[in-house]
């Protein structure tokens, strides 16, 4: 086993780590974290409490990334000193932790690395994920619940609360749409990759003849909206339809009408939300993910009216993004950026991290500027 160049390793990581910094301005973040210091600090702010949670919630964030950067310089810097200890007393044990250490820093690296390529206006929000089934009946239903289970083993992983906000269940099996929300920085930045058309094929559970079938599931990603943001929808636009929550198969879940279906009239984007406990908080909990959808539907009006006026109008995401093949072989492969995996189970386990990872170091290489 080739020894380890530490040396050169270090160099490495303190050459990544200065490009990270010069990206992420740290100066402005500093300056950020001062202003809203200020503000946080003002006696009355918490008599308007939406706007008092904007500004912690602001200044959290940003001291956070300070913290992160601050941490990951001082980790290096050990790292060197541990080696360089190491080596002098030539300690196999020491040398062996400062391996250790050493990739996880370049892990860190890595991770910090993308969250830098996340820099679109809503990048930084929670996300709002709406699963569909298409094309494949029964098969394609179940697949959207796969496809459910996968989203939330991954939240799961990283750590992140992510809330379930309705369910339309098939009549076999499966889903027929499922809407849940992760409020964690970054997560409309980085589930956005993830939005679009997948494809699942495999021997079919539900076909008595065992042949092979070809399901499709669309994936949409909204991100959440917030209190400053401008998206005021006149009742008038609004039309409210009133059901009874249900279960799998149909079975009642609520003795009471408390599901809520939203339409945007002029529009037609419709929200269904059934999962609270009463028909106000599904009301409220629909006209949220309705202003999230508006919000972002007015940005790709604005950017594709931009693009047109650059004389752009190159379509950058195809209808299918990603196939999961279960059979005649076993590959989840992206079909933009050509990553794939063999290990099928452990991505519909949450394993996706180096798919969202490739897509987005993909999108930032799209939206570049050609020479």
């Amino acid at each position: 086993m080739a020894k380890t160049d530490f040396s050169a390793e270090i160099r490495s990581l303190r050459s990544t780590f200065s490009a990270i910094e010069d990206v992420s301005d740290v100066d402005q973040i500093k300056a950020d974290i001062a202003v809203l210091s200020e503000e946080a600090g003002v006696p009355n702010l918490w008599d308007d409490p939406a706007a008092a949670q904007i500004v912690t919630s602001k200044l959290s964030h940003r001291q956070s990334e300070l913290e992160r950067l601050t941490r990951l310089r001082t980790r290096i810097d050990d790292l060197e000193v541990l080696v360089e200890l190491a080596e002098l007393e030539d300690d196999a044990d020491t040398l062996d932790e400062a391996e250790k250490e050493l990739v996880s820093i370049q892990k860190s690296l890595a991770d910090l690395e993308i969250v830098t390529l996340l820099s679109g206006e809503f990048d930084s929000r929670g996300a709002v994920v709406t699963i569909r089934s298409g094309a494949g009946g029964v098969d394609a239903a179940d697949f959207a619940e796969m496809l459910l289970r996968m989203y939330l083993r991954w939240a799961e992983r990283r750590g992140y609360k992510a809330t379930v906000m309705d369910t339309s269940y098939a009549e076999e099996a499966g889903l027929k749409s499922a809407t849940f929300e992760i409020d964690a920085p970054y997560a409309f930045g980085t589930l956005s990759v993830e939005a679009g058309t997948h494809r699942l094929v495999r021997i079919s559970p539900f076909d008595n003849q065992g042949r092979r079938q070809t399901s499709f599931a669309a994936v949409e990603v909204v991100p959440l909206i917030e209190q400053t943001d401008t998206i005021e929808i006149p009742e008038s636009e609004i039309r409210v339809d009133v059901f009874r929550s249900s279960g799998p198969g149909g079975q009642s879940v609520n003795t009471t009408d408390s599901a809520v279906r939203m339409t945007h009239i002029p529009t037609g984007v419709v929200v269904s939300m059934q999962n609270e406990k009463s028909q106000i908080q599904n009301r409220a909990a629909a006209l949220r993910v309705l202003q999230s959808r508006l919000l972002l539907l007015k940005k790709e009006q604005e950017d594709a009216q931009k693009k047109e006026f650059a004389g752009d109008v190159k379509a950058t995401w195809g209808d299918q993004m990603r196939s999961y093949v279960l059979n005649p072989y076993q590959m989840v492969k992206d079909l933009r950026t050509e990553h794939e995996v063999g290990n099928t189970q452990a991505v519909l386990d949450g394993e996706i991290d180096d798919f969202i990872d490739a897509g987005i170091r993909w999108r930032a290489g799209e939206r570049r500027p050609s020479k």
